[in-house]
């Protein structure tokens, strides 16, 4: 289960990073152009970016989990981290 959280932990801490650059060109562009689209963007960033802040805070001090819940969760954050990339490459200037 150690390899399990290790690589969720990277996961999770490479989507913050990856989450903070997209909040930083959603929030710019929306400041700007004003538009709806943008600002959407960003807050949904923003609320990703809570999601796995705390996802890294409970993979850093893991409190008693099940196996199969642990690696779904890893799974998940495997997934998200290539979403995330996706976004980011098709928003990069």
């Amino acid at each position: 289960m150690t390899l399990t959280l290790d690589v969720a932990r990277v996961a999770a801490g490479v989507n913050i990073l990856l989450l903070l650059v997209l909040l930083g060109i959603w929030g710019r562009s929306y400041l700007e152009v004003r538009s709806k689209h943008t600002l959407g963007s960003a807050v949904f960033a923003a609320f990703l970016l809570a999601e796995n802040a705390l996802a890294l805070f409970y993979y850093l001090n893991p409190p008693q989990m099940s196996t199969p819940a642990v690696r779904a969760m890893m799974y998940l954050q495997v997934l998200e981290f290539v979403g995330i990339a996706f976004l980011v490459y098709v928003t990069w200037d």
